[in-house]
């Protein structure tokens, strides 16, 4: 019946915070180029074919403004992206590099919120995605982690990939306990999880996971480029990639779970 009621509503969603990486290749040379690892789940999904949609907020500057051509591109369901009149989020980089800094206080995506999502849209969904950087940055956190809760408890799929990042300390312990023991699915790495965990030992972190949710499905992502193992209760998989020439490296993982 829903299929009927709503046949345009997205089948997944991928929940969380989209900004603009700003990165120095020279002196005076900036390039940028839109970033978030929930959006680009989002639109590696859309470019397998399923009805995908980012839920997130934008600035309504030139920021905002190619996030939003960028995601219309990738033929996402726009009605999900709250534009709003505050400032961007942007990350700033050397070349080649991860992010050296975020500058985003009071900005846009912190003020998303859920209750302004089109009608209908919980009873066309099937799969929601949640992690990354939103997941830390307040009041977006717990606001989302309340929606993620919301969601579990209406019987949908979740995934989640928590990215490491220096802000995820103590205090995000309890976050990460609550996400795992949502989520159907979980992708992480070994550098990951010594961060998530502070050990040096992955393992250690992949267990507790393990004992939070045994029933959930793991991606655990190895360092060796395009190694992974997928864990499922006790059963394991191991894959290799084939050789290939990546044309951005970013977002290779994020392709990854899309095709999980």
């Amino acid at each position: 019946m829903t299929g009927v009621l709503h046949p345009d509503l997205p089948h997944f969603i991928a929940f969380g915070a989209v900004y603009t990486e700003l990165s120095r290749s020279g002196p005076d040379l900036w390039r940028s180029r839109n970033r978030g690892a929930p959006w680009q789940v989002a639109v590696a999904l859309s470019t397998l074919g399923e009805l995908s949609a980012f839920a997130g907020a934008i600035s309504q500057d030139q920021f905002g403004q190619e996030i939003w051509i960028d995601s219309s591109d990738a033929n996402l369901d726009l009605r999900f992206i709250q534009q709003l009149p505050k400032p961007p989020l942007l990350a700033l980089s050397r070349d080649d590099e991860a992010p050296q800094f975020f500058v985003g206080q009071d900005s846009a995506d912190l003020h998303f919120r859920p209750e302004g999502l089109p009608n209908a849209w919980l009873k066309a969904l099937r799969w929601a995605h949640f992690g990354g950087m939103s997941l830390v940055r307040q009041p977006l956190a717990m606001r989302l982690l309340a929606l993620a809760e919301g969601l579990k408890a209406e019987g949908k799929t979740l995934s989640y990939a928590p990215e490491f990042s220096l802000q995820m300390d103590s205090r995000y312990d309890e976050t990460l306990e609550r996400m795992c023991r949502l989520a159907d699915v979980i992708q992480v790495s070994e550098a990951e999880l010594r961060g998530l965990f502070r050990a040096q030992d992955y393992r250690l972190g992949l267990a507790q996971i393990s004992a939070w949710n045994p029933d959930a499905v793991l991606l655990l992502q190895h360092g060796v480029a395009g190694h992974a193992t997928l864990y499922r209760g006790r059963e394991e998989w191991h894959a290799q990639i084939a050789d290939h020439e990546a044309v951005d490296p970013v977002g290779a993982r994020e392709s990854g779970l899309a095709g999980l």
